[in-house]
């Protein structure tokens, strides 16, 4: 060792280490002279082998003159070559090792040092990313320092390399690739390979399918045909959905627009013949939709709030569905039945909507403690459910030529029949198949699915239409309560990450179709003006009706507000239910009752577009504001792929020990209290003694 602090030559050996090379993405580092610039990524260079002993960092001139490494290539031009170099330190800045670029058992002297580093570079071969990361670099090292002193990122920071890293997505696990990907398709402008293979894949699988549907159908599946349309149709909606996502906004908003671009610019046709089909996908959906919300419901956590439950999800409900059938009969001139209708439908509140949102909030600790993001899923599965059942009532009676006793016998045997089936059907999921077997996920999945869908069809069959859709929730939520016994979990429950999957498939088949049926050169405009402030004005109202019945619950007024806010969201019922009134009527019907069936079409369909996207915003914005956040989220893993919460941590009446938010500050009255008592207790125990 040296007087300045430089290590001898004998030394020379031990201080090298193999260093490699920097990526484009790694953070600035701070130099010598107290500033920041970021290191670049030459990712077809081998890895060099350097010093890492340097002197103290000074400030120097300039250096520019001969014995240095290539300067148009070295990151730092400051770097002293050799140790016998004339050039002192204060000179020209910290001094390091020579590069060892190829045989490192060289002399080390002046002469041979320079000239290996000199010509080095001939050694590499430069391609077009070594010219751009070059670029980018030189770029980098000349943007002034930010007040907090890191240089400022303009490549990451822009919003086309942060569109690019939305697009992308994360990926579970490592992704393969080929060698050539990242120089053709550089991250993150393009996608992972995985990423196109999966597309590829499904392009594939498409392709043969309408190969084997146009064999068996014929014309309907050839280009022009309406199969085709639809399929088509399901596509752009699914690209539709994507697109709208990156937005944050829900996907459903995105296929709704294409849907209603498809139809108005003449690109689909579905009436017709072909409207049977689509009526029984509408069947399907519905059929998932209900499933799913049974199967979020947990007994146990269940006993504890249904009083809260029920409370928050009935009475709102009733207020919202009432205030739309009195605003549609006066200012809509629809008939009392025809208002009821409507407002059965427009009163439901849209999980599609509410459960990524409220995810998104619960995954950052907002509102977990008192467990409001689970309260009002639950709440919507419980919405959805009365909405479907007193609409199947309402619409047996409307559209049934039966007399009156049979009429009045809807509401209790719909009812009973519904909690009939569920109870019987649960009890069947739960013996077959047995829950050892290999096979036990796919066989309830099939299993649940199948008596649901018959719950559906046998109902409407049978003439007591509001009865399936009980019998759908019901028979889910009692499977789930012995699955729960057999020691599933609500929140890892493979069969629930099934009907997601079944969703994936339907969401945009559901909403591309509901778009299809607006047709914007018939509408009127006073029915959409009357129609949109009818749905306001019955949003409005639930929202102070839910905060002032919310009394009793332990929820301060923000969270009250803030629970009313995110039930103001309309879409999958209305979606689904919405042009089943028109489909309903027979051939005879008056021309009156085809523009009641409109009315009810269009009001359902532009309650979507109205109240969806808004309520999305929302319950982002207010949700930070309004709920108050933890340290720790809880954060889900296993089966579950989109995370949904349950209602298995709602705190909100439970009796037990409540979770203390420890970003609440302490009350300073109740710490003196217990302080002035804390010798209460050791008196009483001394005194018993």
């Amino acid at each position: 060792m040296t007087a300045n602090g430089e290590p001898g030559a004998n030394s020379d050996e031990s201080s090298l280490s193999t260093l490699p090379l920097p990526d484009i993405r790694t953070s600035p580092m701070p130099n010598g002279n107290g500033s920041h610039k970021s290191t670049t990524a030459i990712e077809s260079q081998p890895k060099r082998r350097v010093s890492i002993i340097s002197d103290a960092p000074m400030i120097g001139a300039s250096a520019g003159a001969a014995g240095y490494d290539n300067l148009a290539y070295e990151q730092n031009p400051r770097r002293k070559i050799s140790q016998t170099s004339t050039h002192s330190h204060t000179e020209i800045g910290p001094a390091r090792r020579r590069s060892i670029l190829k045989e490192p058992s060289l002399p080390s002297n002046d002469n041979e040092s320079d000239r290996g580093s000199t010509h080095s570079f001939e050694n590499y071969r430069q391609s077009a990313l070594d010219v751009l990361n070059a670029k980018y670099q030189g770029h980098q090292q000349q943007v002034p320092l930010s007040q907090d002193g890191n240089g400022a990122n303009y490549v990451e920071d822009s919003w086309i390399y942060t569109f690019c890293l939305k697009c992308r997505g994360e990926e579970p696990s490592e992704s393969w690739e080929p060698s050539f990907w990242q120089k053709i398709f550089p991250y993150p402008l393009c996608p992972t390979f995985r990423t196109f293979s999966r597309l590829i894949v499904l392009i594939l699988i498409g392709l043969l399918l309408w190969i084997v549907a146009f064999v068996i159908i014929g014309d309907t599946a050839a280009p022009g045909g309406q199969l085709f349309s639809l399929v088509v149709l399901t596509v752009a909606a699914n690209f539709g959905g994507y697109i709208i996502s990156l937005t944050t906004l829900p996907r459903l908003i995105g296929m709704l627009l294409v849907g209603i671009l498809f139809q108005n610019v003449g690109w689909v046709d579905l009436d017709g013949d072909f409207s049977k089909v689509t009526g029984h996908l509408r069947k399907f959906a519905l059929t998932i939709i209900l499933t799913r919300a049974g199967l979020e419901m947990e007994p146990e956590a269940f006993k504890k709030v249904y009083k809260t439950i029920l409370k928050l999800g009935i009475v709102p409900w009733i207020v919202e569905a009432a205030v739309m059938t009195v605003m549609s009969h006066f200012l809509l001139d629809l008939p009392w039945m025809w208002g009821c209708l409507l407002g059965a439908i427009i009163a439901a509140i849209s999980p599609a909507v509410v459960v990524p949102c409220l995810f998104r909030l619960r995954t950052k600790g907002y509102g977990v403690v008192k467990g409001i993001p689970t309260l009002v899923v639950a709440v919507a599965g419980v919405d959805d459910a009365l909405s479907v059942a007193i609409f199947g009532i309402i619409s047996t009676i409307m559209f049934s030529d039966k007399g009156v006793g049979y009429q009045i016998a809807q509401a209790p045997v719909c009812i009973l029949g519904g909690l009939a089936f569920g109870v019987i059907w649960g009890c069947v999921a739960r013996i077959f198949p047995e829950k050892g077997d290999a096979y036990v996920v796919p066989l309830r999945t099939l299993m649940l699915f199948a008596g649901n869908l018959v719950a559906i069809y046998g109902s409407e069959e049978l003439g007591f239409e509001g009865a399936g859709p009980l019998g759908v929730v019901f028979s889910s939520f009692v499977s789930n309560l012995f699955w729960c016994k057999d020691g599933w979990d609500v929140d890892d429950n493979p069969v629930s990450t099934a009907f997601e999957i079944f969703w994936m498939i339907f969401e945009p088949i559901l909403f591309g179709l509901t778009g299809a049926t607006i047709k914007i050169d018939e509408l009127d405009s006073h029915t959409v003006s009357i129609g949109a402030a009818c749905i306001f004005t019955g949003v409005i109202i639930r929202i102070f009706v839910t905060a002032g019945i919310a009394c009793g619950d332990r929820l301060n007024t923000k969270e009250k507000f803030f629970v009313g806010l995110s039930w103001m969201a309309k879409a999958t019922v209305q979606a689904a239910l919405g042009p089943v009134a028109l489909k309903n009527l027979s051939s005879d019907a008056t021309d009156e009752e085809r523009t009641w069936a409109e009315i009810v079409q269009t009001i359902c369909v532009f309650s979507i577009v109205l109240t969806a996207p808004l309520g999305a915003i929302l319950i982002s914005v207010t949700g930070t504001r309004m709920l108050t956040k933890t340290k720790q989220p809880q954060v889900l893993s296993g089966w579950r792929r989109s995370h949904r919460p349950s209602i298995r941590d709602i705190s909100i009446i439970d009796e037990e020990e409540e979770r203390e938010d420890p970003e609440i500050p302490r009350d300073k009255e109740t710490d003196n209290n217990t302080q002035n008592n804390a010798h209460l207790t050791n008196l009483s125990y001394t005194a018993n003694k």
